[in-house]
């Protein structure tokens, strides 16, 4: 029997009224949530705690291997609960929130590449938090982690996982339901349409074309496997328009109809559809109920957290014209292969033994189809994917599962291959590269010739495998052409890196040795190498020369060419004034804004550098001012008069006595800490780490970058207590510039110093940065493209040459949603 509509008025009324009563509760236990012991105090909400990576300033100093790459790969993907422990090298925070890997492997490119193009790689310096050196694999790098064994666990749930699925037939293992769902049985949020698929299939998604004057239910973003879920049917007639809303009927998780309304079409009627419908015109005919009406008590009869489910219930939606983020769909539990779907009154009849749309009856019964598409679902959530298979495998599918009769002792043992592992978990994976040798199934593999085509392909997928494995291989394929220029390319890098580091000082007067250079320069942090350069100079007479003494001082670490060009140059030694000044060189022109993206690095923005002086010393320097913008207060050089006694340089400086053989400053964590903890929280101290030397250098990490800005304002008092400091630029995971080239002595580089100071960019240079700007627009889209929570990777592999093995580089950071990234 139809309801009349005063009927279906009466059941509206009566459930609004138990629906305001919910409604009140529910805020007063949000108010209750939100107020603190303390009355009128409200609790600041924290936002989600959202994964992400940290790697301790200690391991930054050591390269990675492939194998402890693969540690953090596993560790992300499977977690404590597959038996996987922490990586040894590194921490991964809130490791069950993270959705998805993404490793991106750039052939033939190492750690110099990256930083001899550092301008051009924005995106690459900007976007990762955690920077390490890779050590270059003889193997495969992208076969290696799909094929590398996850550790063995006994008590894991993996383990357990492993032999319950080596104990499906293969009837099973292949079937859409079991492929899209696994074994297990999951609480409702398992089966809740992403918003990929809701995209995919049609859904009403808020932002989307097409639903802009849709209305969007006040739900809340997440819910849990405790949310209500309420079945949902509409039925339609044909309008001018097209397709219409005629009727709505909601049912709760216990099955009692909350909601039924007639509703009257806005425009013509040209066919009730009452075959399918069985809506007439007479039951229309005294209805004023509008769509906007329905509308408002949807959204005032629906909890926040409510899940709606119905039996393909995007059509239901749109002839509602509402938005819902939380939806179940039926048609999509009971997969069938190759896409197609079950009708709801044949899973009725199957899975609820229960007749429903029997020709007896004029039309669809609403109510009826909204009960059994929730029933639907709560049956598939309690007996799980498995069973619900195996109890309907015949009269479902069509077909039976033939006993396979098997020797216990040859049973095979389930593989603990990477790859195999995910795929038996239900996980998604892929590789997406030229034609290689990766061991992987071919229907997962991706294969393109060019770089382009890779993105594309990967920014295709509808769905992002939750293993994805990229490999640009264009950079690698264009420099094999040219062996010699790479050799020379490898070269060159050295030199400029270096280059970067040094700083020539003079004239100093003659006698003036090489350990007095270094005594003095070391107040700025520790010295890789000095050279001194002896310059004869003719004056007045004819015969007599004066005899200049200058010097090429190379740092280990680029902060201290910075500090020494700013606090020693304009000393005077003995009357004459010596001048501290970079290499005049073609590739160092945009030095400043080398400098300028190194102190904004995403490495680098709560980190300082700090040298302590010798006390006589900084008594005689005048503190300088100012590195690219960063206050430290302009440079005024001093007036000290050195006199030679015995051959030694300098006893005096302005009448003081500079003890440069005796006095030595050490820095100790704690002191580091107390002195510099008054302008902001510290996290990590870094001291160099060579035994049997005291440190005269620090790198502090503050924990947040106010810290550090706060003791840029207040240099000045720190350089009374003898602290020259500057912001850092040397990144954490190098010990120094130097050290990315030490496979080659400075001997190796043809022509070392005349090299260093006369190179040059030629049109192969200016081509490789075109390269690696366009190289980095693309890592740039693949992040983009990427879900929320991805743990994304990006390789550098290294390359091989004639002087050893040039390191790597691996980036690494979890892609957070915007406005929540810690």
């Amino acid at each position: 029997m139809e309801p009349s509509s005063s009927s279906l008025s009466s059941v509206a009324v009566k459930n609004s009224g138990k629906k305001r009563k919910s409604s009140a509760l529910t805020a007063q236990d949000e108010a209750k949530r939100l107020k603190t012991g303390q009355e009128g105090e409200e609790v600041v909400e924290c936002p989600p705690r959202l994964p992400r990576i940290s790697v301790p300033p200690e391991r930054l100093q050591q390269p990675i291997t492939l194998n402890e790459l693969t540690e953090l790969l596993h560790y992300a993907a499977l977690g404590k609960a597959g038996g996987i422990k922490q990586p040894s090298w590194c921490h991964l925070h809130h490791q069950r929130k993270v959705t998805g890997v993404n490793v991106v492997i750039v052939d033939g490119l190492a750690q110099s590449h990256f930083y001899k193009h550092y301008l051009s790689l924005q995106h690459l310096r900007a976007r990762y938090s955690s920077r390490v050196t890779f050590t270059p694999s003889p193997n495969n790098v992208a076969s290696e982690i799909f094929s590398n064994e996850v550790p063995k666990s006994e008590d894991s749930s993996l383990s357990h996982t492993l032999k319950e699925n080596n104990d499906i037939p293969k009837a099973l293992k292949n079937h859409p339901v079991i492929t899209k769902f696994g074994t297990k049985r999951k609480g409702l949020t398992a089966y809740l349409l992403t918003q990929e698929e809701m995209i995919k299939k049609t859904y009403p998604v808020k932002g989307m074309p097409g639903f802009e004057e849709f209305v969007c239910t006040d739900s809340v973003d997440c819910v849990t496997d405790r949310s209500p879920l309420y079945g949902l049917d509409c039925e339609m007639c044909l309008t001018e328009k097209g397709n219409e809303l005629t009727r709505v009927s909601l049912v709760d998780s216990d099955g009692n109809c909350v909601m039924d309304e007639l509703v009257k079409p806005q425009n013509r009627i040209l066919s009730y559809l009452t075959k399918f419908s069985g809506i007439t015109a007479a039951m229309l005919r005294p209805i004023t109920t509008t769509l906007r009406d329905v509308q408002a008590k949807l959204r005032a009869v629906l909890p926040w957290d409510a899940v709606l489910v119905g039996h393909s219930v995007n059509n239901d939606l749109i002839a509602l014209k509402l938005i819902h983020p939380h939806v179940i769909d039926t048609s999509l539990l009971y997969r069938k292969e190759f896409g197609q779907r079950f009708k709801l009154k044949i899973l009725a009849e199957k899975v609820l033994k229960r007749q429903i749309q029997t020709e007896e009856k004029n039309g669809h019964n609403p109510i009826e189809d909204a009960l059994a598409a929730l029933e639907l679902a709560q049956y598939f959530i309690q007996t799980g994917p498995r069973q619900v298979v195996e109890h309907h495998l015949e009269d479902l599918w069509g077909y039976t599962i033939e006993e396979e009769v098997t020797d216990c002792a040859s049973a095979p043992t389930p593989s603990l291959r990477f790859a195999d592992i995910l795929q038996t978990l239900g996980q998604s994976v892929a590789f997406f590269g030229k034609r290689s040798d990766v061991s992987l199934d071919l229907s997962n593999q991706r294969w393109h010739s060019s770089d382009k085509e890779v993105l594309a392909a990967f920014r295709r997928q509808t769905k992002s495998p939750f293993l994805s494995v990229l490999q640009f291989s264009s950079l690698a394929d264009q420099l094999k052409g040219c062996v010699a220029h790479q050799e020379q390319q490898h070269q060159r890098l050295r030199a400029y890196l270096q280059n970067m580091c040094v700083v020539f000082a003079g004239p100093f007067p003659a006698g003036f040795s090489e350990r007095e250079v270094k005594r003095l320069f070391c107040c700025c942090g520790p010295v890789w190498k000095i050279k001194m350069l002896p310059t004869p100079v003719r004056v007045c007479l004819p015969c007599v020369r004066i005899l200049h003494v200058h010097a090429m001082v190379e740092f280990e670490l680029l902060e201290g060419a910075v500090v020494a060009l700013k606090t020693l140059n304009g000393l005077n030694l003995h009357g004459q004034s010596i001048k501290v000044q970079r290499p005049v060189d073609e590739s160092l022109l945009d030095l400043d804004l080398t400098l300028n993206a190194l102190m904004d690095d995403a490495l680098n923005t709560t980190n300082l550098y700090t040298v302590k002086l010798k006390p006589t010393l900084a008594g005689c320097i005048k503190h300088s001012g100012k590195v690219n913008g960063h206050t430290l207060d302009p440079p005024c050089p001093v007036v000290a008069s050195f006199k030679a006694t015995k051959g030694l340089w300098p006893p005096k400086v302005n009448g003081k006595q500079l003890k440069l053989t005796t006095t030595k400053c050490a820095l100790s964590e704690e002191t580091v800490r107390e002195t510099f903890g008054r302008f902001g929280t510290v996290d990590t101290i870094v001291l160099p780490a060579e035994s049997g030397r005291r440190a005269s250098h620090a790198c502090i990490k503050f924990k947040n970058s106010e810290g550090k800005h706060s003791a840029l304002r207040s240099s000045e008092d720190l350089w009374k207590e003898e602290y020259a400091i500057c912001p850092s630029l040397t990144p954490p995971h190098l010990r120094s510039w130097v050290s990315m080239s030490a496979m080659g002595s400075s001997a190796d580089v043809k022509g070392d110093d005349g090299e260093r100071t006369h190179m040059h960019t030629s049109s192969q240079d200016q081509k490789m940065a075109l390269m690696m700007g366009k190289l980095d627009r693309r890592l740039g889209k693949v992040f983009r493209s990427l879900p929320d929570c991805t743990l994304s990777v990006v390789l550098l592999l290294g390359c091989t040459s004639a002087h050893g093995h040039l390191p790597g580089l691996c980036f690494i950071e979890v892609k957070c949603r915007s406005g929540a990234e810690q």
